[in-house]
């Protein structure tokens, strides 16, 4: 028994986990104020001053005194360390320097103004990502934050003072807290610190009394302070009980919970569960116990806990549901978890069969409650007759386990019957054991129970003496009687409850399995169309439910996907949807609003708010799903609604990524045209305006080096254009390709000529057949790309350099390619090279160009059906570009079977 204890006194795994996670990190402690100006830099202070003389290594990270003197005193008695200049907008802003205080590693480190949106340009967007950062390497945090920054009590606070925050703080930082202390004091002495100037200067400070901070305000503000911050030391009392394994109640603050059955008095539990929850004004749950033993709840059960399930929603309530073979235990033991004080139960109001187990459960309630208060609670509704319920009066008597369990025991007796003329067996009754079994195990408790008075009367009819008689003479044949309708009824009983728990088990592991997977299906899905088929289907395959998805389009309802696919919804069904969307809340059928609809619609949402609409609705009357029904579709739809928003925001990064692309591209784009296209211009300019204001002065010579000036620049800006509006042509797709054949040697003379002027300065080796085969290419464009990859050579080459070109006949193919003798490539650019706006070099060193020749060569030689590369040279310095064409047979061939 002590062994059995000590089990139960084991901390929880997931307290375990907990603990764990937080092993390495630092503490967190929030001075956490009603409102500005009530001291909670000033009390941060003086607790950073206090760690000090005890020792601690404490620096100030960021510290705002707003002029106010005896806060600057404490500041200058501690380490203060500098901080960062962030330039903006011809500003420069100051941001607490998270990168010097990781350097510097204190153990606590003073932070004010949790909530405060750092600069932009800053590693995190808000300092309270700067504190995490801070926690996760290890050093301590103070830090002040006012209530109106707390993310889940913006829309009071704006409701209390008609002003709302933007700056706010996600309130898993506050449940993260290792210490959280209310810096507190009355509205009157903050008002009054106002007229002295101690908050704000006199102007600002009458303003701010006019409106944020009236009497009634503030009042409103040091209520929701303190119960924020109870409500977190409530939960670390909750976290440090999981983690001793210590047994609750600990009655700090009143907790309730109502616990329910299939009756029609659930409802009137809960209304007195919630005016209770209101006059200890405390948080409540509803509690409703499956037994995995004996009989389930009838469908119109079902139906009054769904109602009571919905009833408590709407009032603010919890609801949960467990499984377990003792009610009493397992709402005890939840009990125990969630640290509840007081549990409401009703009273049944008859004895009866199916009303034993309401009772037996209050009376083990009441016993093994030990410091837990139970109200037991007098149901309300009109008074029946008491009668005896063998079988659930709302469902149809289904035959066919009565007679197959007829038929069992017959076969018993059969067996039993033919055994006797072989062999005189003295407890042949155990033949019957085995039929009664058989018929619990298939069909359940009733008919099991059925096969043992069966069994007990054919027993005594065909094998106790007298023979087919039911008197009994001999008094041990009727002991004998007793006991073995007595084990057949506790062997029915028991293989029954073993049968449900199987059932329930398997039930609980196949819908287990059902959800992982989906969940794995929704993973390797990335089409939002895809994803909603998959979501409808799932849907209406595990809860034989008629689905639809709507998305907001402007002002109405757009119907996305459906299951069954030709399903539609009609304007009544339109109005509910919108309305479910705005509102985030269910319409339509069996809701509060508009019920008329022939659907019930859901909102599906996260954090981020809803973004879509579930319709589901049954041919069938009366509720759509039960309890459990329930807790699956809940299951189902935050599985999809992750899923959906995973979907989009991948979406949105893409769409973000393209802009950013583009942005990027027009930057560059600006960048070139504002300088290198500018550099030629200025040539020509400089040089024309010579020639016409000195044009007497310079002799012939110089006239003629002005004017080859001007025929250079002008052509090399002929060159930059030339490659922008091919770029433009090949990415918008109108580049006009005419295909013909081409020889080699002759286009590469041409090339050579036109870039005769470039190659002056530079040695030519040319290398190439007269007897290659043909290529089928554009003439123009391919001269273009020998023309690029020569004056990309000449860029990047040293004046009286080599440069080489050779072409080679291949299989199927000629290769053409051009050496040069640079500085080569870097091996990290040779696979980005032929990027649009690539250039190698950097700073004085880099070529003047737009950085789009080799991309264009790259676009025209895969129009051509081939490939380029580029490579360092192996023999020496320099790079090494090779252009692959297929010969004009092989292109032939790939063009008819393109077509």
């Amino acid at each position: 028994m002590a062994s059995i204890d000590q089990e139960a006194r084991r901390p929880t795994p997931e307290a375990l986990l907990e603990q764990a996670a937080l092993e390495g990190r630092g503490k967190l402690k929030i001075f956490l104020g009603a409102a500005p100006g009530v001291g909670k830099t000033y009390e941060m202070l003086s607790s950073g001053a206090q760690r000090k003389s005890e020792g601690v290594d404490v620096v100030i990270g960021i510290v705002e005194t707003h002029g106010r003197a005896e806060t600057e005193r404490l500041a200058l008695a501690l380490e203060t360390l500098p901080r960062a200049h962030i330039p903006y907008k011809g500003r420069i802003l100051e941001e607490m320097d998270i990168d010097s205080v990781l350097a510097r590693r204190p153990a606590l480190v003073l932070v004010d103004e949790l909530a405060h949106t750092n600069a932009p340009g800053s590693r995190h967007p808000k300092r309270y990502q700067d504190v995490e950062e801070l926690l996760a390497a290890g050093v301590d945090v103070y830090t002040t934050l006012n209530v109106q920054h707390v993310e889940s009590l913006n829309d009071v606070v704006a409701q209390i003072t008609r002003i709302r925050v933007r700056e706010t703080v996600p309130d898993s930082i506050i449940d993260r807290a290792d210490e959280i202390e209310v810096v507190d004091i009355t509205p009157q002495e903050l008002i009054q610190r106002l007229h002295e100037g101690k908050v704000y200067v006199r102007d600002a400070a009458q303003r701010a009394l006019k409106h944020y901070f009236s009497p009634g305000n503030l009042t409103a503000l040091r209520e929701l302070a303190l119960r924020r911050t109870a409500q977190r030391v409530d939960e670390q009392m909750l976290s440090y009980m999981r983690a001793h394994a210590i047994t609750g109640p600990w009655p700090t603050d009143e907790r309730l919970l109502v616990c329910i059955d299939g009756s029609e008095n659930a409802a009137g539990l809960i209304r007195y569960a919630r005016r209770a929850a209101d006059r200890l004004k405390t948080s409540w749950a509803v509690l409703h116990v499956e037994a995995t033993s004996g009989d389930q709840p009838t469908e119109t059960e079902r139906a009054h806990i769904a109602e009571a399930y919905n009833l408590a929603t709407s009032l603010g309530g919890e609801t949960v549901t467990l499984t377990g073979e003792n009610a009493a235990d397992a709402i005890l033991d939840y009990a125990r978890d969630a640290n509840v004080t007081q549990i409401v139960v009703g009273r049944p109001k008859r004895m009866r069969l199916s009303g034993y187990w309401r009772r037996s459960t209050v009376s083990d309630l009441i016993a093994k409650a030990n410091d837990i208060g139970i109200h037991v609670i007098p149901v309300t509704g009109k008074r029946e007759k008491p009668q005896i319920i063998t079988r659930r009066t709302d469902e149809a008597l289904d035959l066919y386990p009565y007679a197959v369990s007829s038929a069992a025991v017959a076969a018993a007796l059969g067996i039993g019957r033919f055994i006797l003329l072989f062999v005189p067996l003295p407890n042949i009754s155990l033949v019957f054991l085995a039929a009664i079994l058989f018929s619990a195990v298939n069909f359940g408790l009733w008919p099991s129970l059925y096969a043992s008075l069966l069994s007990t009367l054919v027993y005594n009819f065909f094998f106790l003496p007298p023979l087919y008689t039911f008197t009994i003479v001999d008094p041990a044949n009727i002991l004998a009687l007793v006991f073995f309708t007595i084990v057949a009824i506790l062997t029915s009983n028991l293989t029954a409850r073993t049968r449900r728990q199987v059932i329930v088990a398997q039930s609980q592991v196949r819908t287990t399995a059902d959800l992982n997977a989906f969940s794995r299906k929704l993973a390797g899905i990335s089409d939002l169309d895809d994803l909603l088929w998959a979501a409808a289907f799932q849907i209406a395959s595990m809860l034989k439910l008629r689905v639809v998805f709507l998305f907001p389009a402007e002002n109405h309802m757009v119907l996305a996907a459906a299951y069954p696919p030709d399903d539609v919804a009609d304007e009544a069904d339109l109005a509910a949807a919108r309305w479910a969307f705005d509102h985030q809340r269910a319409a339509g059928r069996a809701s509060d609003t508009l019920p008329g609809a022939r659907r019930l619609f859901l909102p599906l949402k996260t954090t981020a708010g809803a973004f879509a609409v579930v319709g589901l609705d049954r041919e069938a009357p009366g509720p759509l799903f039960s309890a459990e029904e329930r807790r699956l579709l809940d299951a189902l739809l935050d599985q999809i609604a992750v899923s959906i928003e995973r979907i989009q925001l991948a979406e949105d990064v893409d769409n973000a990524r393209v802009l950013s692309e583009t942005e990027r591209l027009r930057s560059t784009l600006l960048t070139s045209i504002s300088h290198d296209l500018r550099t030629p211009l200025a040539s020509i300019i400089g040089a024309v305006t010579s020639l016409r204001t000195y044009f007497d002065r310079f002799d012939a010579a110089q006239r003629n080096d002005l004017m080859s000036t001007i025929e250079d620049e002008a052509e090399r800006l002929n060159r930059f254009v030339g490659n922008l509006l091919d770029i433009t042509r090949l990415e918008s797709g109108a580049l006009n390709i005419r295909l013909t054949e081409v020889d080699i040697a002759e286009l590469a003379e041409t090339a050579l000529r036109r870039a005769g002027r470039m190659l002056s300065g530079h040695k030519v080796q040319v290398d190439i057949p007269r007897d290659l085969p043909p290529v089928s290419a554009d003439p123009i464009l391919l001269e273009q790309v020998l023309f690029n990859l020569l004056d990309n050579a000449a860029k990047y080459s040293p004046p009286g350099s080599t440069i080489r070109m050779e072409a080679r006949a291949a299989t199927g193919e000629i290769s053409i390619s051009i050496t040069d003798e640079g500085e080569g490539i870097p091996s990290d650019e040779i696979e980005a090279i032929f990027d649009k706006f690539r250039r190698s070099g950097s700073g004085d060193n880099r070529p003047a160009g737009t950085g789009l020749g080799l991309a264009v060569c790259r676009g025209f030689v895969e129009a051509f059906r081939g490939t380029i590369s580029a490579a360092n040279r192996t023999d020496g310095h320099g790079s090494i570009f090779t252009v692959r064409l297929p010969t004009l047979p092989i292109v032939r061939q790939s063009m008819e079977a393109k077509s």
